[in-house]
């Protein structure tokens, strides 16, 4: 069983990537329903916390039934980093994450996220200032280095293992591969395999399908797997993966309905939780994901865009689900 802190996983748990403007409450709501082990905060800037940016502290929301929950934060300054774990405590998440592994700009390039990368004894100095300042378990989400030729996953696994970080998860890719090119779990299975290494090790990236998943497990050999991109408009990717490595079945794909029915219930959440307006205008980069495949969807994808109620949102599913004939 795999045990972060007083949370009890189970054998092999699927987790829910941090990802900016994504993994709000509503939608991780949707992912919990459909098997997520553990989900994550979107990452929140540890400068905006303490300056108490409206933004920041809005996504320290989270609520019950999405437990365990962890808040994920990221930042370059120690007493920065240290400060907002306080007051991440306040809201008392199940962990604490920190992000190593952000490689936009605008965050990897002042010296936060993938761009931490660059220095390992910085990157153990905000870690072990976090660690310090919360009774929270905190965990660690980097990736395997700034490029090929500064590949430094192994010494970081070890460094922050002894500072007191509780699980890491490793991005298998570079800071300059960005989500490009093929991951490489080589580099994860070695820092698994590591007889130093006594915490659980999750592998994320390029899992899109039950059948990846479990060759992964098996290849690689980490203690779970992080999903992220794969599940945006598809959070019944995890409980796809789960009946398959139960059963060793597929489940068949969600119908026209059942995708509906998880648009509708993802944008009433997100209207209950931002207001309708901007509920719904936010959702507009979801619905592309949602009805990915399906056959003669895009003028109907048209008037999802133009929707700014649930009502009319809701009627324009109905001419939908009457047009197809679909009951």
């Amino acid at each position: 069983m795999i045990k972060i802190g007083k949370i009890n996983f189970p054998e092999f748990p699927f987790l829910l990537a941090p990802m900016e403007d994504v993994s709000d409450p509503p939608f991780r709501r949707l992912c919990k329903m459909e098997g997520a082990d553990l989900m994550y905060s979107e990452f929140i800037s540890s400068e905006g916390l303490i300056r108490d940016a409206i933004k920041s502290k809005k996504k320290l929301e989270i609520f019950d039934y999405e437990r365990p929950i962890g808040i994920q934060i990221f930042g370059g300054d120690e007493e920065a980093m240290s400060l907002s774990a306080k007051i991440v405590e306040t809201v008392q998440p199940d962990l604490l994450d920190i992000n190593f592994g952000c490689p936009v700009k605008k965050v990897a390039c002042k010296g936060a996220g993938a761009g931490v990368l660059k220095d390992i004894d910085l990157m153990v100095k905000l870690t072990k200032a976090v660690v310090n300042s919360t009774k929270l378990p905190v965990t660690v989400k980097t990736r395997l280095g700034w490029d090929e030729k500064s590949i430094n996953i192994d010494e970081v696994a070890e460094r922050l293992q002894d500072v007191g970080i509780q699980a890491l998860t490793i991005h298998a890719r570079t800071r300059s591969q960005m989500y490009k090119g093929h991951s490489d779990w080589n580099y994860i299975a070695r820092v698994k395999n590591n007889p130093r290494i006594q915490i659980p090790i999750f592998g994320n990236g390029d899992i899109d399908s039950p059948e990846k998943a479990l060759e992964f497990k098996n290849k690689y050999g980490v203690d779970g797997i992080m999903i992220g991109r794969a599940a945006i408009g598809n959070p019944w990717i995890f409980k796809q993966i789960k009946h398959f490595f139960k059963t060793g079945e597929l489940l068949p794909p969600p119908t026209l309905k059942e995708r509906i029915e998880a648009v509708k219930k993802h944008a009433l959440w997100s209207t209950e939780w931002k207001g309708e307006r901007t509920g719904l205008l936010e959702m507009r980069q979801h619905y592309s994901n949602y009805f990915r495949g399906i056959a003669d969807f895009k003028p109907y994808k048209s008037q999802l865009l133009s929707t700014l109620s649930i009502d009319e949102l809701n009627t324009v599913f109905h001419t939908i689900l009457k047009e197809k004939d679909i009951h």
